[in-house]
């Protein structure tokens, strides 16, 4: 059996300090991987189908191959390995604010190891999300303006429960519409959201995109007895 506790990486970072922890729960026989910042739950490898969502569903409104894909947030990995499961994916960008979490991908600390880092199709850039989604060259220093066929944000818990203040002007219907300067015609923006869905946040993109909606996902909780519980991805169209 594993030790019941182990922090694998602690650091600070310009949001507050960051850490990587890995626990066992005897009563599900399995070790669980936890990113904290500050005392704050961000991501556990208990629960992912919510992740996994964000990159399914989102892939599922897009036809055809050789797909570009960015996504914002890394965290342990969920969905940016749903997006490469995808046959129709060519090439992935995933963005995230945190040094020690790009590191800990390519260090192997978390339950998938270095395969992301590993994937020629993929590449972990470390940078501001929003403040590249606001700014005029975009997420590619290389390709200023590139446009992708896909936009999967997994950052905040929710559009009004924010990780820090650089991103509350994302979420207006004026930040929604810039980001599209880097979708391509027919693209979508996804968000993922750890609470139910909420008309107010699909209206929210509505007001943005050509097309929105908001996709429920259900999950059990094996903490409390199979307990369902429910959070959402949103989505909207580039027209």
């Amino acid at each position: 059996m594993s030790a019941l506790f182990e922090e694998l990486d602690y650091a600070p970072t310009p949001i507050g300090a960051i850490s990587l922890r890995r626990r066992h729960i005897l009563a599900l026989k399995t070790d669980v991987f936890e990113i904290l910042l500050g005392e704050e739950h961000l991501m556990s490898s208990l629960f992912t189908a919510s992740e996994v969502a964000l990159a399914d569903k989102g892939l599922a409104a897009l036809p055809g191959t050789g797909l570009d894909v960015l996504v914002g947030g890394l965290g342990l990995g969920y969905t940016a390995k749903a997006v490469l499961a995808h046959d129709g994916v060519a090439a992935l960008d995933v963005v995230d604010m945190l040094e020690p979490v790009i590191r800990w991908h390519r260090d192997g600390l978390v339950p998938m190891k270095t395969e992301l880092a590993d994937d020629l199709r993929c590449r972990l850039v470390q940078g501001d999300f929003f403040a590249l989604a606001a700014s005029d060259q975009g997420f590619d220093v290389e390709r200023p303006g590139r446009q992708y066929d896909a936009l999967l944000i997994d950052i905040d818990h929710t559009p009004e429960r924010l990780l820090h203040g650089g991103s509350k002007g994302f979420y207006t219907p004026e930040g929604l519409k810039a980001v599209q300067r880097f979708v391509k015609p027919g693209g979508v923006v996804g968000l993922w959201s750890d609470e139910a869905p909420d008309d107010a946040i699909t209206a929210l993109l509505a007001s943005a995109f050509d097309e929105a909606w908001a996709e429920p996902v259900v999950f059990e909780n094996p903490l409390q007895d199979g307990r369902e519980v429910t959070q959402a991805v949103y989505l909207g169209r580039k027209g």
